[in-house]
């Protein structure tokens, strides 16, 4: 039996993705790309920023692109149809009703505290239409761990004059404003920064929300007074040889683009065939010869390939003598 597959191809990524906002936690902002009017999107808040007396109103638009996620559904290999999910309690096996489903808190194994809407309700917090700052710090001393979704904001055309205040002068003072606000029925806490012609709204997580590096098990200070200065040597010799400007339209998401390529050529002929070749793996190096071998080996394949990407002089053509133009006519 043959099942037909469709397949759909979708426009490149925003330029405001994630991995752009990254940058901004060393003090690189990502500039939104110019062209005509505001990002495309729909606002998904609208209130003011609380400036000192200035009320800014303005609009948030996601600046995550999402239009590249792979989405599938669950089949049934047999016939194809797809699978649902069906909610059965441990206890019994049969289904259970959503009107009677509790969500419960586990404090210890198989001990739930049942929270009810109305505990929720007493936990949330005032819905308000302000943006409140709270602090202004330097944009390099948050961490990029803390930065988790970018969102656009938007001045309405009155609050212009205000809007481009505030951003002129965190980009002159090379700070950041923190502040919070609500969005649906929890508070967030977030960074605003400018970020070319743009203010970027950057949700914020909170501290205990990220582990503590000092319970991780990593390299102290005291381990780079081992390394041996030829070693480190070359190690910047290599990251000076690859050293270019940042560019986020040179990244692509080449797994997007292979399971693509699949999807449409299993709607189409039903097989597949390879896109890359597959690897073994690359094997780790603790020796100080094997690493110093590496390093040379890297650098120099770096320097190659950065010379191979300059463009050379063109070459001439070679001129045809008068025999040969002789013998051609």
């Amino acid at each position: 039996m043959a099942h037909r597959s469709h397949a759909r191809r979708n426009s490149g990524r925003s330029h405001g993705t994630r991995g752009e906002t990254r940058s901004r936690a060393s003090g690189e902002a990502a500039r939104p790309r110019r062209g005509g009017g505001s990002p495309a999107g729909r606002g998904i808040w609208s209130g003011s920023i609380s400036f000192g007396l200035l009320q800014i109103p303005v609009t948030l638009i996601p600046a995550e692109s999402r239009s590249e996620e792979l989405h599938f559904r669950l089949l049934d290999r047999r016939d194809l149809s797809p699978v649902r999910y069906e909610r059965v309690s441990t206890s019994t096996g049969k289904p259970v009703e959503w009107k009677d489903i509790v969500k419960g808190y586990e404090i210890e194994k198989d001990s739930f505290v049942v929270v009810e809407p109305e505990d929720f309700e007493k936990a949330n917090v005032k819905a308000t239409h302000t943006i409140d700052i709270l602090d202004f710090v330097p944009r390099d001393q948050i961490d990029p761990a803390f930065f988790e979704t970018p969102y656009y904001v938007v001045p309405q055309d009155r609050a212009k004059k205000a809007y481009v205040l505030l951003r002129e002068a965190l980009q002159k003072k090379d700070a950041v404003a923190v502040a919070t606000f609500v969005l649906r029925t929890r508070e967030h806490l977030v960074a605003l920064m400018p970020a070319g012609d743009a203010l970027m709204l950057e949700v914020l997580r909170f501290g205990h929300e990220l582990k503590d590096a000092d319970a991780i098990p990593l390299p102290s200070s005291d381990d780079a007074k081992a390394l041996n200065a030829r070693e480190l040597a070359m190690a910047e010799q290599l990251v000076e040889g690859m050293m270019t400007e940042w560019d986020p339209a040179k990244y692509r998401d080449k797994y997007y683009r292979d399971v693509m390529k699949i999807i449409e050529e299993k709607a189409k002929t039903g097989e597949t065939k390879e896109h890359h070749t597959r690897t073994t793996g690359t094997v780790a190096h603790d020796d100080v010869v094997d690493l110093l071998d590496l390093l040379k080996k890297s650098v120099a394949k770096s320097g190659k390939a950065a010379n191979d990407a300059k463009p050379g002089p063109k070459k001439a053509r070679p001129r045809k003598t008068a025999s040969k133009r002789r013998s051609a006519a």
